[in-house]
Order: structure tokens, then sequence, then C-alpha cells
């Protein structure tokens, strides 16, 4: 069996104090093993459509575009603003000595976002620039960054102008590094989407799903789960996944299909 959690947490440490503890939660659930170590796979997507996943967290575009065969365990709450329940958003970050205080203000300018199949760094940001946009652009180039944090620093250095954060990354990093949003600010808010999903292979019995979501569930109050800023936890239904997609059709209606 596989585990990983690679979306939250600004170093490894997070995630793996993380895992320790809810391993042992579902050990005594009565789950009937589950590997020590988390692993950090280079290929995501590959990683997420194995047979032998007990464990990850996914965003919520691949989960509507590419993984209909996973089996949804639950989604967290975050203590963060820009978080309504299990539902998340993206804040627009720019320089802060920029002018412009809207995003119509970045018109030509080059945006940076972590990765196509993110919802929170591209399929946020493209469905706000689709009304603004003409004949199918807004922006005059986007630079894939691979990952928000770098998208941030691409900024910093004067390599792009604007980049959609989700509002849990950019809280996790200004708490742990704060001098690395110096000189930045926010211009905008994205739509507000379910957030990023707890998910498992489809060949997880049902009995160990059960047992994944009362683990998860447990891990709320947990200190490690206050550092990742975790307040509660739901099972999110695939449905309200649908919104994302909805955001995607509607920006191809207006001719956008990319940043």
């Amino acid at each position: 069996m596989q585990v990983s959690l690679p979306m939250y947490g600004v170093t490894h440490h997070m995630a793996e104090s993380f895992w320790h503890v809810l391993r042992g939660k579902l050990l005594q659930l009565g789950l009937p093993q589950a590997p020590e170590q988390l692993i950090w796979p280079q290929d995501l997507a590959q990683h997420w459509q194995r047979d032998d996943l007990l464990l990850s967290q996914t965003c919520g575009y691949p989960l509507v575009s590419s993984l209909p065969q996973v089996q949804l365990i639950g989604t967290y709450h975050y203590r963060v603003e820009g978080c309504e329940g299990p539902d998340y958003s993206s804040w627009l970050v720019v320089r802060e000595d920029e002018p412009g205080d809207r995003l119509a203000d970045f018109r030509g300018r080059i945006a940076a976002y972590n990765s196509t199949d993110s919802q929170s760094g591209h399929n946020s940001l493209r469905a706000l620039i689709a009304p603004l946009a003409q004949e199918g652009k807004f922006f005059r180039a986007a630079v894939a960054s691979g990952a928000h944090y770098q998208s941030i620093a691409l900024i910093k250095a004067g390599q792009a102008d604007i980049a959609a954060v989700d509002c849990v990354s950019l809280e996790l990093l200004k708490r742990a590094q704060p001098q690395a949003l110096a000189g930045l600010k926010i211009i905008g808010r994205t739509a507000t989407v379910p957030g990023l999903p707890l998910i498992t292979s489809a060949r997880t019995p049902a009995a160990q799903l059960e047992i994944l979501r009362a683990g998860a569930k447990a891990m709320v109050g947990e200190a490690v789960s206050d550092g990742l800023l975790i307040g509660d936890f739901s099972v999110v239904p695939r449905s309200a996944y649908q919104k994302i997609t909805e955001l995607e059709q509607q920006a191809a209606a207006l001719g956008v299909t990319t940043l």
C-alpha cells in the first residue's frame, strides 16, 4: 500500500508528523496494516491511479478530469480566510509596488501558475480572466512554475506579475516564512469550490474506507492538525466538485482554454 500527503505543508516534516499520528489512529481503529513512511511521488497523476493507493490528497481538478475511479474519503476544513467549511478559494497575488489593484489592470502582463491540472492556480484564474479576454487572450504570457511557492518567487523576482495562490498554501507560508511574502499584495479572490479531497483506490474495501474516514475525522483537534490549520472534516459528495468542471466550461464558452 502507498500513502502520500503531497498537497499542503511548507516542509515534508509537517506532513510526515501528521501521518505518524494518523497511522496510529488507523491501526487502533482496525486497519490491518499501513506503511510507516509517506512517499513523495514525482508523478502524482500516475500515483493517484495506483490500485494499491491507501491514502492521498489530490486537487479537485484532476479529481473531475482524470480520476473517476478513486474513492473519496472526505475533505478537511481549514481555519483560513478564504475558506468556507470544506470549500476554499485562491488569492490573486501581485507585487506591492504595482499601481494596479484590479485584475483588469493586469491585461497584457505575465501570469505564473503552478500546473495546468491545478484548480487553485490555473482553472480558477482562467475562469476569472475569461470575461475580460479578447480573442481568447488576456495575459501576454503564462509561465508554469511547478508549485505555488515558486509562482510567488517568480513574482518577487519580476519574472511574472500575477498568480492565483490558494488561501491555505498562502497562510501556511505566511506563518512558516513570513519574509517570503514581503513586498506582495492581494488584489482579488477566485471562486470558492470544494477543497482538496482525501482519496483512496477503487479497490480499497468499504470497511477500510470507513476506517480511513473515522481516522481522518479523529485527527481534528490534534496538535499536528492545528499546525496545518485543519478545523474540521466532512464527507463531500463527488457531485459537489462538478463546480470545477462548470468553471472550465464557462471559460471555454467565452473562448478561453488556456491562460
